[in-house]
């Protein structure tokens, strides 16, 4: 196409979306050709005098190939605006001092194995310590295809349920943690922000980073001034690259908002009513006196709550698809 690269940014935003056409596509004609390939191997085995071991073998594969269908039809549930986008996840510890602290900071360890697991890189955006222990806030992203469409799930609040190795008593604690995510958007893509309405802060990195990264004043805040929103960025060394990144998350948060209000104008018209209040958690973590990880929304449920912290949590995730496939 003449031009195409005349701007590589618009190119670069093209090639992408092509891409992420053939890992939608790409699955389709491979299930094809495999259940084609276990038809003709059905036939040999019918003709076959070693069809017995043909048969155990086709046994074996068509298995696999439910598997692979079963994935393929709940990554089809993904077919929101953004779900194909990467995430911006943040966590927030709740009241409980260092209990919830550290508790945040479990969920941070959570997803970012979850996502190891599914090769997608994680970049910490912002963290605050806490006091004593884990973090009071964290925001990273997760870039990856269709990670927003997974980690959606995650919006809510998490009850963690344990005996405290905080407390020289050994009483039993309940803590809580908030986790919002939102697409990981293009920029510019359907919202614009008009400078006038930004107030810009900078300020010296109080994180993780060395002493080099405390001697500028690298960290920026933005405040949208009509909104109320504000993001915070200290990752980077570079003021301007940190700017870069909390107006991209700024941005994303406007769309969220304003995606928000949409489903919310939606809801009185059909009547609906959703609870937002802090103790109305979306899933429990129970490590004594029993141990149990609940989906309150979906129902699913599992003893092996270690391997759930060590980031398995693909059947909530999908449990929570299915749920919403059935709802819509």
């Amino acid at each position: 196409m003449p031009g195409f690269w005349d701007d590589p940014d618009s190119a670069q935003s093209t090639l992408q979306k092509l891409s992420r056409v053939r890992q939608s596509v790409d699955p389709i004609v491979d299930l094809e050709k495999t259940a084609g390939d276990l038809e003709e191997l059905a036939e040999i085995a019918e003709e076959s005098d070693d069809g017995a071991d043909l048969t155990a073998e086709l046994e074996q594969e068509a298995t696999a190939l439910r598997e692979r269908l079963e994935r393929f039809e709940l990554e089809t549930l993904l077919n929101g605006e953004h779900d194909a986008d990467s995430a911006i996840v943040e966590i927030n510890a709740g009241a409980g001092g260092t209990e919830s602290c550290d508790w945040a900071n479990m969920l941070l360890r959570m997803y970012t194995r979850w996502a190891q697991d599914h090769k997608m890189p994680v970049e910490v955006v912002d963290e605050t310590p806490g006091d004593v222990a884990g973090i009071k806030s964290a925001m990273f992203t997760v870039s990856g295809l269709n990670a927003y469409g997974y980690l959606k799930a995650e919006r809510g609040v998490h009850r963690l349920v344990r005996i405290s190795p905080y407390d020289a008593n050994k009483r039993r604690h309940t803590s809580f943690a908030s986790v919002d995510v939102i697409p990981d958007i293009e920029e510019g893509a359907g919202i614009e922000i008009n400078p006038d309405d930004l107030r810009v802060d900078t300020y010296r990195s109080s994180g993780a980073g060395g002493q080099h990264v405390n001697k500028t004043d690298s960290a920026v805040r933005l405040t949208h001034i009509p909104t109320g929103l504000v993001v915070t960025c200290q990752n980077e060394r570079s003021q301007h690259k940190n700017r870069a990144m909390a107006l991209k998350v700024l941005t994303a948060r406007l769309m969220e908002r304003q995606r928000q209000e949409n489903e919310a104008k939606l809801a009185v018209i059909r009547g609906e009513h959703q609870s937002i209040e802090w103790g109305n958690q979306i899933r429990s973590y129970v490590f004594q006196p029993y141990t149990m990880v609940k989906d309150h929304r979906t129902g699913h449920e599992t003893g092996d709550v270690l391997r759930v912290m060590d980031g398995a949590i693909d059947p909530f995730l999908q449990a929570y698809l299915q749920w919403r496939g059935g709802k819509s």
